[in-house]
């Protein structure tokens, strides 16, 4: 006789399936609790134990080792600051992606990633000016064009001031009026920065004015012996002067200095006790400075300035 075939049995759904064993919920149905309340209840103890330890454990082993690798590549405190915080995002991250799958919630967890992914690129149309200075702020802390107490100038020198602290979104900067300002970083990144002592020494430019009449030589040794003679200006590289202009009423010398790794303040300060030097060097020897001078026409011939300008070493 032929055998009767045997029908096919499919598999009873006994409920939710667990990705692990359901330990914590099989002990308390041992203990008397009913299926529908014990496995649950397993699988969020179980989440909340495994979350637990994984974060406990990159807290105390990832994110200290991160430190020291950083540490050894020789970043500044302003830049293990947003790299740590990143560590420690990353380690929740981990933490909750290995708890959910442990506990036995797979089909949460990918409808909550289909869920992230949505929500991420919505909020990335939304804030492509915040993402962009993100981005610009990861430039400056890779590339390293400037550091926090630092004196740069942007925007054509339209704004100038000392680096106070810099961040993934916006660089503080604190201007000599004591102002602070709030520099988006793609501002920062778009356009030409100038860091005057990013080699800390810093060369200024001074056009003194003298009359026809004087002699250039004798100015000339003026220029440089004061500032020789000047303590907080360098030896080498030397001192220099330059005839560069012969203006209206004028003959343009231009001195060349260099200071050692200056603020602002050392700037400002040194450049100013050297001219008002050569101001009464020119007094004592008979060095005029020529006065602007007014022609019948009406027109204004006008004398040198004296406007310095720092440029930092190319």
């Amino acid at each position: 006789m032929t055998p009767l075939p045997v029908p096919l049995q499919t598999p009873q759904d006994d409920g939710p399936t667990v990705g692990t064993e359901n330990v914590v919920g099989d002990l308390l149905q041992e203990f008397g609790a009913p299926a529908d309340f014990a496995n649950p209840v397993g699988q969020v103890l179980i989440f909340v134990v495994v979350f637990a330890a994984l974060y406990a454990l990159g807290r105390a082993v990832l994110k200290p080792l991160v430190g020291r690798l950083l540490d050894r590549r020789g970043l500044g405190e302003h830049a293990k600051t947003p790299l740590l915080k990143a560590t420690g995002i990353v380690v929740v991250f981990v933490a909750v992606a290995v708890a959910f799958g442990t506990a036995g919630f797979g089909d949460f967890l990918t409808s909550l990633a289909t869920i992230a992914a949505a929500a991420t690129l919505a909020i990335g149309l939304a804030m492509q000016d915040v993402l962009q200075n993100f981005v610009a702020g990861v430039f400056i802390y890779t590339d390293k064009p400037f550091r926090i107490g630092d004196w740069i100038e942007w925007d054509d020198g339209t704004y100038s001031g000392i680096v106070e602290d810099i961040s993934l979104r916006v660089t503080r900067v604190r201007t000599f009026d004591n102002e602070l300002l709030t520099v988006p970083n793609s501002q920062l990144t778009d356009g030409v920065i100038k860091n005057p002592v990013a080699k800390n020494k810093l060369r200024l430019k001074f056009v003194f004015g003298i009359g026809y009449e004087d002699d250039v030589q004798t100015a000339s040794d003026i220029i440089v012996r004061e500032a020789e003679e000047h303590g907080e200006i360098l030896s080498e590289p030397a001192p220099s002067v330059r005839l560069t202009e012969l203006a209206d009423s004028y003959v343009g010398l231009q001195s060349r200095i260099w200071i050692p790794d200056p603020s602002r303040a050392d700037f400002v300060r040194i450049r100013g006790e050297y001219v008002t030097n050569v101001k009464r060097a020119f007094d004592e020897a008979g060095i005029s400075i020529p006065f602007p001078q007014r022609d019948l026409s009406g027109g204004l011939a006008l004398a040198n300035p004296q406007v310095a300008r720092a440029e930092s070493d190319d």
